[in-house]
């Protein structure tokens, strides 16, 4: 059965026929946000680390200013908006770069989407000081970030050499395809229950580890009990599904999707690590915002892996049946 010779790629990210030029400046420039953007999420994690969530009680200003005293709490939560704007400004010059120089038509169309999503955000933040920390605004705040950091790590992707070069030819006879893109979806469902949890002030409602009150599954009679416990469980499939990643990867042929598979199991091992530390410190400041952080390079590693194995290796051929057995069939 023929194949497509881009491995199932949207169309619109597809290379030409004549693929574009390597633009070095502006695949930095989308590493660049990226990076911004995983910073961006760690500093808003001190946010709520700390209890800064409404140390400046008035959006867009800042005690209605641009720039005010640098003190307490408005120094995370003021810190965090300039943070926001850099990473706006970052993802504004790439989107116009981008629809200037760039040949691809769903590449542009990412690039503004994640635009809208950085501008819809901003909005989200405003809306969480104004309404003085609505859940469910504050859990679409923490979720839309998750989404739009996948949204830069994709243009990041797209604009890279390997990209840009001819797809891989490798069958994936591993499988990791579809296990790349299941553990993507296991981590960012790991997030929704993280920031739902921390949202909700479920952080500590299990507060001893590895046990859940001294048993394996504790009396669920309170939602704050039920919504820590299932980031907890969760947290299993996630780490069997990285481990299933981490092998398929290995056995792919390709050295890069081996070295990102074993990368993200070590991130999901130190973001158990985390998870432990936060709950036996009491949600100490550190590694809960570590925590946080720490989800958000996992979804990226899944992520990535996922975009690099559907661009490197095809769709594995389906097996033809023995000749014997088709003449068989074909037996009246």
């Amino acid at each position: 059965m023929p194949h497509d010779a881009q491995g199932g790629v949207p169309a619109g990210f597809r290379t030409p026929p004549s693929p574009p030029a390597f633009d070095p400046w502006r695949y930095r420039w989308a590493v660049a946000t990226a990076l911004a953007t995983l910073v961006l999420v760690f500093i808003g994690g001190l946010v709520t680390s700390t209890g800064s969530g409404l140390a400046v009680p008035d959006w867009p200003l800042s005690y209605g200013m641009l720039m005010p005293p640098m003190v307490g709490g408005v120094f995370y939560e003021h810190g965090h908006r300039m943070a926001a704007a850099t990473v706006g400004v970052l993802t504004l010059v790439f989107a116009v770069w981008t629809s200037l120089r760039e040949a691809r038509q769903g590449v542009r169309r990412l690039a503004w989407a994640a635009l809208a999503a950085v501008v819809v955000q901003g909005l989200l933040g405003g809306l969480t000081v104004l309404y003085l920390l609505p859940t469910p605004v504050s859990v679409a705040h923490a979720c839309l970030a998750q989404t739009f950091f996948c949204a830069v790590v994709a243009l990041a992707y797209a604009t890279s050499r390997e990209w840009l070069a001819a797809p891989g030819a490798r069958e994936d006879r591993a499988g990791v395809r579809p296990v790349a893109a299941a553990a993507t979806a296991c981590v960012y469902g790991q997030l929704v229950l993280g920031a739902v949890m921390r949202h909700t002030g479920a952080g500590l409602a299990i507060p001893d580890f590895p046990l859940a009150f001294g048993t394996l599954v504790p009396p669920l009679t309170t939602l704050p009990v039920a919504v820590h416990f299932a980031h907890r469980a969760w947290a299993v499939a996630v780490l069997a599904a990285v481990i299933v990643l981490a092998r398929r990867g290995r056995r792919s042929g390709e050295r890069g999707l081996a070295r990102l598979g074993l990368l993200v199991l070590v991130l999901v091992l130190v973001q158990v690590a985390l998870g432990a530390a936060a709950v036996l410190t009491g949600k100490a400041v550190t590694p809960t915002t570590l925590h946080v952080a720490g989800g958000a390079a996992v979804l990226g590693g899944c992520w990535l892996a996922t975009l690099r194995s559907f661009r490197l290796l095809r769709p594995q051929a389906p097996q033809e049946a023995p000749a014997s057995l088709v003449e068989a069939r074909a037996r009246p």
